[in-house]
């Protein structure tokens, strides 16, 4: 059922001439169920007493600001959500007002039209407090095919790498044994992404400048740069998923992309939530064999960010200074995606 709104004039404690009237049973134990990134269930229990002059649910859905900001709610709120009185569980679904990966409360009461248009309405239910999903593997392969309208022509490269300060490669050095460890995926891109806060990894570029074939010089992450051939990380031992695609309020667009060795934690977690790519065959990243040796591809008109789910050894790659510059502005640390945009949202939350 998709809910409209409409004003709702007469209650409990702007009306006390209906007080008079048999009142209307108060919503409980509500329960939420099959909660998705733009839609959830809702039931509850109510006394049978007056239950067949109930018409109408009106439900009060509003996102989550802090622990007290709902206290008083209810007794100043013009407009509510309102659905026709159906069997429950009954389907509240509409993009317009349900984002992914928010919080949310809701609150119930029961009402009745009466002959001139008006509701007879009940107490407020007790407000309960849910948070919808993330975006779904449906939802993301129409990001996936978005994205591909626009990745442009491939263009070969031969090696992955991955910017940082000498500090953080002395770290990992002296700390980690010389094995750069995967760290959960930060908050940057779609608001609704499945790998935001949940999935390991360690990111990755292989963009390279059209007129030489090779990497940039600039980089907004740091000045030092760890160098690895491709075939060290992809290879027809790790499978390649859709993550995300995104702008930050410019006409650029970036696509993650999710590299993990076959059957590892990385894999099992990206095989239940991401759309997976033919390695061999896709629009973005490839990995083929010509006369026995394997030739990869990367889009050349959307921004690349590779994330790679097992530790990688500094031995296996090289460290070295880049010459240009540290180009902060580009840098996409929880950068927030452009809602707006229209090459790269899909109809469905934000």
């Amino acid at each position: 059922i998709c809910c409209g709104t409409e004003s709702v004039a007469r209650n409990k404690s702007q009306d006390s001439g209906i007080a008079e009237m048999e009142e209307l049973p108060v919503p409980h134990n509500i329960k939420i169920s099959n909660i998705t990134c733009d839609s959830f269930k809702i039931s509850w229990e109510m006394d049978s007493k007056s239950k067949d002059r109930i018409t109408h649910y009106f439900i009060d859905l509003n996102k989550k600001e802090n622990k007290n900001s709902n206290k008083f709610k209810h007794k100043d709120v013009p407009t509510k959500l309102v659905a026709k009185a159906v069997p429950l569980p009954m389907t509240v679904r509409g993009h317009w007002f349900l984002s992914p990966r928010t919080e949310y409360t809701v609150a119930v009461q029961t009402a009745s039209k009466q002959v001139d248009g008006d509701y007879v309405v009940s107490e407020w239910s007790e407000i309960i407090e849910f948070c919808t999903a993330d975006y779904s593997k449906v939802h993301l392969t129409q990001l996936l095919e978005k994205a591909e309208v626009i990745a442009g022509r491939m263009l070969k490269f031969s090696v992955f790498y991955r910017n940082q300060h000498k500090e953080y490669f002395d770290y990992i050095r002296e700390h980690h044994g010389n094995a750069m460890q995967p760290s959960v995926k930060d908050n940057s891109g779609s608001h609704g992404s499945p790998i935001s806060g949940k999935l390991e990894g360690i990111f990755f570029s292989c963009s390279t400048e059209f007129n030489t074939g090779k990497p940039p010089q600039d980089s907004p992450y740091g000045r030092y740069r760890f160098e690895i051939a491709a075939e060290k990380l992809f290879n027809p031992n790790t499978n390649l998923y859709f993550g995300d695609f995104y702008c930050m309020y410019t006409a650029y667009h970036y696509v993650i992309l999710v590299i993990a060795p076959v059957g590892s934690p990385g894999d099992e977690f990206c095989k239940q939530r991401l759309p997976q790519l033919n390695s061999k065959d896709n629009k973005f990243l490839t990995c083929t064999e010509e006369d026995g040796v394997l030739v990869y591809h990367h889009a050349q008109d959307v921004i690349l960010e590779v994330i790679y789910t097992d530790p990688v050894d500094l031995s296996l790659g090289t460290v070295a200074e880049i010459t240009g510059h540290q180009l902060m502005s580009l840098s996409t640390a929880n950068a927030k995606k452009d809602p707006s945009c229209k090459t790269c949202n899909i109809s469905v939350g934000r």
